[in-house]
């Protein structure tokens, strides 16, 4: 029994010293809790103050793992720059796709506009001038405008009437010249034989023949195509009306339409489209009738048949750059073939081929100078391209298309060019730039 006393003190001494470490470690948790002690029984992890989860550290036996990359980091940058112009070549796609679809179901509405604003701009000029001899603005777009559509309402009927007057007379010379030209085949050193030709003739009659149901139908659909014509000729005429009287407003309120930040831009390159528009259609215009004047004078006087209508159809084919000149140079060449003989086709071909070497080193770029200028390539691209998307009428809007692109993207660099310049900071005693020409008032009437 007298060793128990002594066993209880050392108990309590023992009891009494962990009491006095625990006050220790409960006053520095209170001084500093980031501070904690890691280790021993007693201890509180370093996150336990701040109320975040301990994870234990993984045995020493466990397998290592290897840190993955960032994602972003692991893939290379000429494939992360593909992929940022991909996704963005993919909106602008879908979105020309979507405005292709729009502009073909309202193909109609579209190129009578835009056949209305060629016409304006070659009948603005005149309006421009009525206005200030002293015209109020309705006389003068009255006049100007009932002058030029009747002047190429007489073009539309001359034409016709020289057809229908020569029609009978053409298909004499027709049959004359394919009977002609039999002869030369026959004689010709191809040794080509009377039954050939038969059998190429009996050929072309069964195909016309076997296609009776489908000409036909293009017959009834040209019905159709013909009031869709004169739909649009009305729809023509009512618009170049409303933009020679009023374009000016009709602009201002088209630029309420953009964004407030890009309206000077717009506001700037606006006229300059306008001008470039207007030097296309005037050049264009005056190069035709150089070209129509000179090809009609050989064809007359070389005594082909209709040299009047035909002199018209290179008129108008000039309005398609390089197609419509070879077209339309082609298809005279092809009637004084028939009706001539090959020797006055040869003489046709080289008044053709004159005419249209002068137009394109001379007269091309003394009368459009500067105004309009656009590679050979983009032309051949963007008349291939409208043909394509609209016919006719695509192959001759593209290439004033492209001409007025090609200027409204030119200013818009410049412009922002200039306004990042006026931005930038400038040395001390300097001025900034500033592009007078985009501080101009709108300049169309």
């Amino acid at each position: 029994m007298s060793k128990v006393p002594g066993w209880l003190g050392r108990v309590g001494d023992g009891l009494t010293r962990v009491g006095a470490r625990l006050e220790e470690r409960r006053a520095e948790a209170d001084a500093d809790p980031d501070q904690l002690i890691a280790q021993g029984p007693l201890a509180a992890p370093a996150d336990a103050a701040v109320g975040v989860e301990h994870v234990p550290a993984p045995p020493a036996y466990a397998p290592a793992v290897a840190a993955r990359p960032d994602p972003v980091a692991a893939v290379p940058w000429g494939m992360r720059v593909a992929a940022e112009a991909g996704w963005r070549l993919l909106v602008l796609a879908g979105t020309l796709w979507v405005l292709m679809k729009i502009i073909s179901s309202v193909q109609l509405v579209v190129l009578a506009f835009v056949a209305a604003l060629l016409v304006t701009a070659m009948l603005q000029p005149t309006v421009a001038r009525l206005r200030r001899v002293g015209l109020p603005r309705g006389l003068a777009t009255a006049v100007t405008a009932i002058l030029g559509f009747v002047i190429m309402g007489l073009v539309g009927w001359f034409v016709v009437w020289q057809v229908m007057e020569n029609l009978d007379n053409l298909s004499d010379r027709l049959r004359d010249g394919i009977e002609e030209l039999k002869r030369w085949l026959l004689n010709s050193p191809f040794h080509v034989t009377e039954d050939q030709i038969n059998d190429i003739a009996k050929n072309l009659s069964d195909a016309v023949g076997t296609n009776t149901e489908e000409i036909t139908s293009a017959g009834l659909q040209g019905v159709t195509v013909m009031v869709e014509f004169l739909t649009g000729i009305l729809l023509a005429m009512f618009s170049t009306l409303f933009l020679l009287y009023d374009g000016k407003r009709i602009w201002e309120w088209s630029l309420k339409l953009v964004p407030s930040p890009a309206r000077p831009g717009v506001a700037g390159a606006g006229p300059r489209a306008w001008r470039t528009l207007t030097a296309y259609v005037r050049g264009t215009v005056i190069v035709a009738m150089i070209d129509a004047i000179f090809i009609g004078l050989g064809l007359f006087f070389l005594d082909i048949p209709m040299a009047v209508p035909l002199a018209v159809f290179i008129f108008l084919g000039a309005f398609i750059p390089l197609v419509g000149a070879v077209m339309s140079g082609a298809l005279a060449i092809v009637v004084a073939l028939v009706t001539e003989g090959p020797f006055t086709a040869l003489m046709v071909m080289a008044v053709v081929l004159a005419v249209q070497q002068i137009e394109g080193h001379v007269l091309q770029p003394f009368i459009l100078g500067r105004a309009v200028r656009v590679h050979p390539l983009a032309v051949v691209l963007s008349v291939a391209a409208g043909g394509l998307v609209a016919g006719i009428g695509g192959a001759v809007v593209a290439v004033p298309l492209v001409a007025v692109t090609n200027t409204v993207v030119g200013y818009l660099r410049s412009y922002s060019n200039e306004a990042a310049l006026r931005a930038a900071p400038q040395p001390h005693g300097a001025v900034a730039p500033t592009p007078a020409s985009a501080d101009r008032p709108v300049e169309q009437e």
